[in-house]
C-alpha cells in the first residue's frame, strides 16, 4: 500500500490545535507526519506554507512548543521533524537528535542542507536512530542520484519539479523515478504540488506521496472554525490515500 505523508505547520494557531489535527490525521489516513518548525526564511517552500510560518512565529512560536507537540504526537504516529538548518544549528545539531530521540521522532527533513554536508551529522544521526531524508529531483543526473540515494534510510523525497512546494507544476519523472529504483531499495515519495487532484497521477511508480500546501491552506484559512479545518483536512487525507491506492 502507498504511503501518505502529511506536512502541517507546527503550533498554529496553537499547540493543542496541532496535537488534535495530527492524531486526527493518522485516524484518516496519514501515514507519517511531517511536523514543520516555523522559520522566518522558508526557501524551499511557496506562500502558503511561508504564510503559516509567519504566522506562527508572529504568535509566539518557540522550540519549546515544539517539544510539546511532539512529546504528545510523536507516541501515537510516526513522526519527523521539517525545518531548515538554523534552528537546528542554533539549538545544536547533538541536543536536536537528542530531543528527536527522547520524544520518539524517528528523522528530520532538512531543506537547505546540501547532501555533502549531511555526512558531517549522520554518525549523530545514527547514534540517536534518526533518519536525515535524502532529496532528489528532476535536475539531477543519473550518477548524481545513484551517489545520493546509495545511503539513504527511512524515504527519499522526490521533488517533483523545480521550484517551491504548491505551485502544481507537473514534469516527467519516469527516468528519476526508474534511476533511483534501480540504485536502491529505500522507499521513494513525492512531494512539490501534490493534492487530492494530482495524487493519483504523481503516484505512478513511487511509493507514497508527500502533502503539505493542501492541508496547510485550511489551517490559515481564518473563515473556517477549529473543527471545521480538522474535519476539511481529514476529509482531504482519506480522498488522497483512497486514489494512491485505488
Amino acid at each position: 500500500m502507498k504511503k501518505l505523508v502529511g506536512y502541517i505547520t507546527a503550533s498554529y494557531p496553537d499547540n493543542n490545535f496541532t496535537i488534535d489535527l495530527a492524531l486526527n490525521m493518522k485516524e484518516s489516513g496519514v501515514d507519517i507526519l511531517e511536523l514543520g518548525i516555523p522559520f522566518s526564511d522558508p526557501v524551499a517552500d511557496g506562500p502558503v506554507i511561508e504564510k503559516a510560518n509567519l504566522l506562527a512565529l508572529k504568535n509566539g512560536f518557540k522550540l519549546k512548543d515544539l517539544f510539546e507537540v511532539s512529546s504528545k504526537i510523536a507516541p501515537q504516529m510516526d513522526t519527523l521533524w521539517m525545518g531548515y538548518l538554523n534552528p537546528f544549528y542554533h539549538y545544536g545539531i547533538e541536543e536536536f537528535f537528542k530531543k528527536a530521540k527522547e520524544f520518539g521522532i524517528t528523522g528530520e527533513i532538512i531543506p537547505d542542507l546540501p547532501f555533502e554536508e549531511t555526512f558531517i551529522y549522520q554518525e549523530l544521526a545514527k547514534k540517536y536512530e534518526q533518519s536525515i531524508i535524502t532529496f532528489v529531483s528532476p535536475t539531477h543526473s543519473k550518477e548524481r542520484i545513484a551517489q545520493v540515494v546509495k545511503n539513504a534510510t527511512k524515504f527519499i523525497y522526490m521533488v517533483a519539479y523545480a521550484g517551491i512546494t504548491g505551485s502544481g507544476k507537473s514534469e516527467d519523472l519516469t527516468q528519476v523515478i526508474k534511476t533511483v529504483k534501480e540504485n536502491t531499495k529505500t522507499p521513494l515519495y513525492v512531494g512539490f504540488g501534490v493534492d487530492e487532484n494530482t495524487c493519483k497521477e504523481k503516484s505512478v511508480g513511487v511509493d507514497g506521496v508527500i502533502v503539505g500546501s493542501a492541508f496547510v491552506k485550511h489551517i490559515i484559512d481564518d473563515s473556517l472554525s477549529y473543527n471545521e479545518k480538522i474535519d476539511k483536512i481529514c476529509k482531504i487525507s482519506k480522498e488522497i490515500k483512497e486514489k494512491i491506492n485505488g
